[in-house]
């Protein structure tokens, strides 16, 4: 591969500290034999990647995302990929003292000499985790520090399309979009140019990679971005950044568990996604637009990769945004129980739940669904573009429970824009109603179940309709879980878990920041995720990120990023919030023909 470094980082294996190497080496070979379907190729003239989840091997082996990656880069005959997961807190300690370099799981090679670190990156509490990583690879953390010794580090995952900003220092380019759109540009780009800075200049070139170094952000006189310019030198780069994604998934393999393993989050659990993207629209949810237009994936294909799972596992989880948008969603889950799986479902969206679906997961043992009202007032409902009212709620839950399902998960949303005490209440109303309907039916079986509510304080997202709102006020944040959690207490059966607002806080800083907030990352990660002392540290306003109106901003942070969605939509669609007006979805099959022009 003609991205080969001159040098390395570390001293070779050898002279790492005895009890050390011995200690990874031992645990490697103890994970991979409680595996099924690794990947283990010779190096030799490879392309090497070292595949980084930054979180324990117990959550990074449950994300569908990154297993898809390892699969994807393994399937390119020219290209190894190896795994490397947060170590446990005690070994990451032993680590740190020992100065001792981190290995990949496969081969147990230092993480510093492959060719190129990539990150899978979800969840906003995840970036102190990336450098942790690169610190333990003993690479620098700051993109501006490094040289051809060192790793390409492409950052990817879900959150570098809705804002990347906040990580741009720590990376040498994000890889934008959907993984499948990705993967192969970026090997071609790294087969065919010689050195770093050629990669980085042909990468650039492609949709869905961002290069930070090659722009600049330009500031107004108060603080906010006023827009974003190429440096000296790389003046034909794009700006914005476009999204890279497939526009189809008829050809397409449906990310699915490939190495199944006893120790995560999931067991022995086969993870597939049935369709992606979701036509509703609600006005907070980022992968909702983010993840346009509604793509099913082959119903044969989703069949016979479950087939071939069903000697490693029992049950199936069926990942999406929208289940049900799945034209043959009915026949997958006939299938699927034919099969013998238990199936597990995500979040289901009430508005297309059949009696012929419930009956069919109450059939393969399943027990619990999880539904997301958001609120418990229609009125609050049509603010947030949730499409559905209480009375159907209602009808619902009572095929849900007369089906014989016992329990009930809720999703409920805190914080929403013209919220009131009302609409507190009425998520006691509601969920009081739905245990009526519990209690009714359980009463034959002899048994009740449960109702599990678990309330989120509003963070408005990048690219959503409320991008441009401030969060609530935190006092009138904590004043509402009060009242939530006194209006919940002491009914039978319910249970709720409400999220604090300091908690939320420093996620939604993360969310909505430009790249000044990367010293406080970095800050934060040295003192073991002290946020508040780390913000203390750099000079922060974190104020100015969380609490400020920005609809007059001139530029959003993640406006670098082209995500398909014009910005005129996102103001018709708040400016239709304030009004209390829905916007119903189109029909299911005018989805793709009315959306296709973001993935364009």
């Amino acid at each position: 591969m003609r991205l080969r470094r001159a040098g390395r980082v570390h001293d070779p294996p050898g002279a790492l500290p005895t009890v050390t190497r011995w200690h990874q080496r031992e645990r490697a070979r103890a994970i991979l034999q409680k595996e099924a379907g690794y990947i283990i190729k010779p190096h030799g003239d490879r392309l090497r990647v070292a595949l980084a989840f930054p979180n324990t091997y117990f959550v990074g082996m449950s994300n569908l995302g990154f297993q898809t990656i390892y699969r994807l880069l393994n399937a390119e005959d020219d290209v190894v990929c190896e795994r490397v997961f947060l170590p446990p807190k005690q070994e990451l300690a032993e680590l740190m003292t020992a100065k001792a370099p981190l290995v990949t799981l496969e081969s147990q090679t230092p993480v510093g000499e492959f060719d190129v670190l990539a990150f899978s990156v979800s969840f906003e509490w995840d970036y102190v985790n990336v450098l942790t990583l690169l610190r333990l690879a003993g690479v620098p953390c700051y993109a501006a520090e490094r040289d051809t010794r060192h790793p390409l580090v492409v950052v990817g995952g879900a959150v570098t399309f809705v804002n990347p900003e906040p990580l741009a220092p720590f990376a040498d380019v994000l890889a934008v979009g959907e993984g499948e759109a990705l993967i192969g540009p970026f090997v071609r780009r790294c087969r065919t140019e010689t050195g770093r800075d050629a990669v980085l200049r042909g990468l650039a070139q492609e949709r869905g990679f961002y290069v930070p170094a090659f722009y600049e952000a330009t500031y107004g006189p108060t603080g906010p971005i006023e827009g974003f310019r190429p440096v000296d030198g790389h003046a034909d780069v794009p700006l914005p950044v476009r999204k890279a994604a497939v526009r189809t998934t008829d050809a397409l393999d449906p990310p699915v568990t490939s190495i199944f393993t006893p120790e995560t989050e999931f067991g022995s659990r086969f993870l597939i996604e049935v369709v992606r993207g979701c036509a509703n629209l609600c006005r907070f949810c980022w992968a909702g637009y983010n993840y346009l237009p509604v793509r099913a994936f082959p119903t044969e294909r989703i069949l016979d990769l479950a087939e071939a799972a069903r000697r490693y596992a029992k049950r199936v989880g069926l990942v999406s945004i929208a289940l049900c948008d799945h034209p043959d969603i009915e026949r997958i889950l006939a299938r699927l129980l034919e099969m013998g799986y238990g199936i597990s479902p995500a979040s289901l969206r009430l508005d297309d739940l059949t009696p012929t679906i419930v009956h069919l997961l109450r059939a393969s043992g399943e027990r619990s669904l999880t539904i997301a009202p958001e609120t418990g007032s229609d009125r609050l409902r049509r603010v947030v573009n949730k499409t559905v009212t209480n009375d159907e709620i209602l009808d619902r839950a009572e095929l849900i429970f007369s089906s014989g399902l016992e329990n009930l998960k809720l999703y409920f949303m805190i914080g929403l824009p013209t919220e009131t005490d009302e609409d507190l209440v009425a998520i006691r109303d509601l969920t009081l109603a739905l245990r009526e309907r519990m209690v009714a039916h359980a009463k034959s079986r002899g048994q009740i179940g449960r109702i599990v509510g678990s309330v989120n304080p509003l963070i408005p997202k990048p690219g959503t309709a409320y991008q441009w709102l401030p969060m609530e006020d935190p006092a009138t944040t904590e004043r509402k879980i009060k009242r939530l959690r006194h209006l919940m207490a002491d009914i039978d059966n319910v249970y709720f878990n409400i999220k604090s607002e300091r908690h939320s806080y420093y996620q939604a800083l993360l969310s909505l920041g430009d790249r000044r907030v990367a010293p406080a990352i970095e800050a934060a990660e040295r003192n073991g995720q002290n946020w508040r002392a780390a913000v203390a540290e750099v000079g922060l306003d974190a104020d100015a990120y969380i609490f400020r109106d920005r609809s007059q901003d001139r530029t959003l942070p993640w406006d670098i990023i082209d995500g398909g969605m014009k910005s005129s939509f996102f103001r018709s669609e708040f400016d239709k919030a304030l009004k209390e007006e829905w916007t119903l979805p189109p029909k299911r099959q005018q989805d793709n023909a009315r959306l296709l022009p973001v993935i364009q």
